[in-house]
């Protein structure tokens, strides 16, 4: 296996973990530096044979420019909406992502806190704790009640390894097939194909959100779909927040239309904290923190770390996103 020169892309202020894992993840197998934005790119990519860049949003053309040696452009992270991946493409440099897997258990953990907290009306009783008032408000069990699965690939499937033991009857969606076995495995049923959304909407009493941001998903939670929703029924998003029509949500949530919402997403980040929406008992806010734990960041830093080990020894990258084989 060959030395290689690698360059770490680093989002400001998100060093740790992120960046220190993917620097001992590479360890002394290659040479690695960290981008500094104060010196000229030309210089700090030259011979770089591999860029990892920290969610996709730190690189811009210049550096795709400047990388010239460059034969792996490595997202750390899953989704890569924020990636100018048409120019990497153009550049004809092979890009790869961390995908599902390496988050999954996060973002099923988070949702899963959401469900609860939604379900036990977690703000209204944080609330009437610091007033003094016990024993209210009234909450609902879990037993019997619906949770629909929007996105049924590695997260998706891991919520519903969490959910089944709550007795949530699980309704998973995608566009792609899901083998019998892992249906069996997880005890959920299934269906298949972006018509049949309106009916797993209509259905569910918990939505979750499990789908990468593209043209095709970008407002797929609508104003139409909202009104399909049970008056009763809640919003779960820790995936993207332009998944959702922020707008039509904060109006069926604000009118009482709908039960309430988790988001740890958001279309504009950060969002803002005066918008009477994020004052609401039923609307419960995290800060895009779904899949930021010790162990997401080890296990993308460990991705990352052998898609250039791959680069070196003369294979393909794993992941790869630009269309070319994986």
């Amino acid at each position: 296996m060959r030395r290689l020169k690698v360059l770490l892309l680093q989002m400001e202020g998100m060093f740790e973990p992120w960046g220190r894992d993917v620097i001992e993840a590479v360890g002394d197998r290659h040479d690695l530096a960290v981008l500094d934005p104060g010196r000229p790119l030309e210089e700090q990519f030259a011979g770089v044979e591999a860029v990892i860049d920290q969610g996709g949003s730190v690189s811009t053309r210049a550096m795709m420019d400047a990388a010239v040696s460059a034969r792996l452009w490595q997202v750390l992270g899953t989704g890569f909406d924020h990636f100018d991946l048409e120019y990497v493409k153009s550049k004809g440099i092979p890009a790869a992502n961390c995908p599902g897997p390496f988050s999954g258990t996060a973002l099923a953990e988070m949702a899963m806190m959401f469900i609860l907290m939604l379900a036990r009306r977690y703000r209204e009783s944080d609330r009437l704790f610091r007033e003094g008032t016990f024993y209210q408000p009234l909450s609902h069990e879990l037993e019997g009640r619906t949770l629909g699965i929007i996105g049924f690939g590695a997260s998706g499937q891991e919520l519903a390894r969490r959910a089944r033991p709550f007795g949530l009857r699980v309704l998973g969606l995608d566009v792609r097939p899901i083998e019998a076995e892992v249906l069996d495995e997880l005890g959920a049923e299934f269906v298949l194909g972006d018509d049949r959304l309106d009916e797993v909407v209509a259905a569910s009493d918990y939505l979750a959100l499990h789908l990468p941001l593209n043209d095709s998903t970008r407002h797929l939670i609508d104003a139409r779909r909202l009104a399909l929703m049970k008056p009763s029924a809640c919003l779960i998003n820790v995936a993207r927040g332009a998944l959702v029509d922020e707008e039509a949500l904060s109006e069926a949530l604000l009118a009482g239309r709908i039960g309430g919402a988790g988001l740890d997403v958001f279309g504009k980040e950060p969002p803002d904290p005066a918008d009477p929406v994020y004052a609401l008992p039923n609307v419960v806010v995290t800060t895009h923190i779904a899949g930021a734990t010790v162990e997401t960041s080890r296990k993308r830093a460990a991705c990352a770390a052998e898609n250039v080990d791959r680069v070196a020894a003369g294979l393909e990258p794993l992941y790869r996103i630009d269309g070319g084989a994986s």
